[in-house]
């Protein structure tokens, strides 16, 4: 018997997804005609038609879609089997898929994997960014192998491993009677309208309850996609808004005519590292989380030079 590869059923399973040749094939990185291709190789092997063409749509058939439903936990066994392969191959080794929210992705990824690749050369990280909600379906879909996120969020039964608290700063013009204080408390801030992300990225809520139940309100006049875009609309004298640190850190804010100020008595997020709890990469992933804590605490330590200043 000649059985179909798993190239074939990963094109049916994206295709089950996207209901579109062309996105389907954008999501395996193949050409629409390579997927077209591998798509009637399946039918010919299988002897069955898995989806009614024409020129405007596709749509699966009946025995297609349960082929689907079939081939996609095949794939889901494949890549588990391949992944206890690479747990046992060495530490830290193998392709990992990691997955970070916008918050973080972009402050946090470029200064701790040039040194997690420099530390475990045998290790290939695939990178995705998207919102927590996203990856937390890419995770139990098995799409990623692991999640940077902030909590509190609600993950479900998810392994955590706690990486680092990201408290906030205010984030004001500097001719605002509130940029002249040393630090801010949740009193002080109480009624005060605050610019922030777009419904669906976390920080949105967790800056909402960073003083709760005091503290700032949402201007509902407008949402941003990013930080960068925040840290514009206030340099524009269009309001405040509430930066985390590892923003500031990375230089979110800096060239713009913004001030920032501490704050106290904050909750801050906490930032952490989820995998599924029947990964069986569960050891591998506790060596990453320690070895993002320790890259992060060594990037926040002062050199010779700034200690001596």
């Amino acid at each position: 018997m000649v059985l179909p590869s798993l190239r074939q059923l990963e094109f049916l399973v994206a295709l089950a997804d996207e209901q579109h040749f062309g996105r389907a094939a954008e999501k395996c990185h193949a050409s629409q005609s390579t997927l077209s291709a591998g798509l009637k190789e399946l039918e010919a092997t299988l002897k069955v038609a898995v989806a009614e063409r024409t020129r405007r749509s596709v749509t699966l058939t009946p025995v297609g879609k349960e082929l689907a439903g079939r081939a996609r936990r095949l794939l889901a066994d494949a890549k588990a089997l391949a992944d206890y392969a690479a747990a046992n191959a060495g530490v830290l080794s193998g392709d990992l898929r990691l997955g970070a929210i916008p918050t973080l992705a972009p402050y946090l990824l470029p200064r701790i994997v040039p040194e997690v690749r420099r530390n475990y050369p045998d290790l290939k990280l695939y990178l995705r960014e998207a919102k927590t909600d996203d990856l937390l379906h890419n995770l139990h879909a098995g799409e990623v192998d692991a999640v940077l996120l902030a909590l509190p969020y609600e993950i479900g039964d998810l392994a955590v491993f706690p990486l680092f608290e990201d408290n906030y700063q205010l984030a004001i013009q500097p001719d605002h009677p509130l940029a002249k204080c040393a630090r801010l408390s949740g009193e002080d801030l109480t009624g005060v309208q605050m610019m922030l992300l777009e419904k669906g990225h976390c920080l949105q809520r967790h800056a909402l309850s960073a003083f709760a139940p005091l503290g700032p309100q949402q201007d509902l006049t407008f949402e941003a996609t990013s930080l960068p875009t925040l840290v514009a609309m206030v340099a524009e004298g269009l309001g405040a808004t509430l930066l985390p640190d590892i923003a500031i850190d990375a230089g979110v804010a800096e060239g713009q005519d913004v001030a920032l100020v501490p704050l106290e008595g904050a909750h801050p997020r906490r930032i952490a590292l989820v995998w599924r709890k029947t990964s069986p990469r569960g050891a591998e992933l506790e060596l990453l989380g320690e070895a993002i804590i320790r890259i992060r605490d060594a990037l926040k330590t002062p050199g010779p030079e700034q200690r001596g200043s």
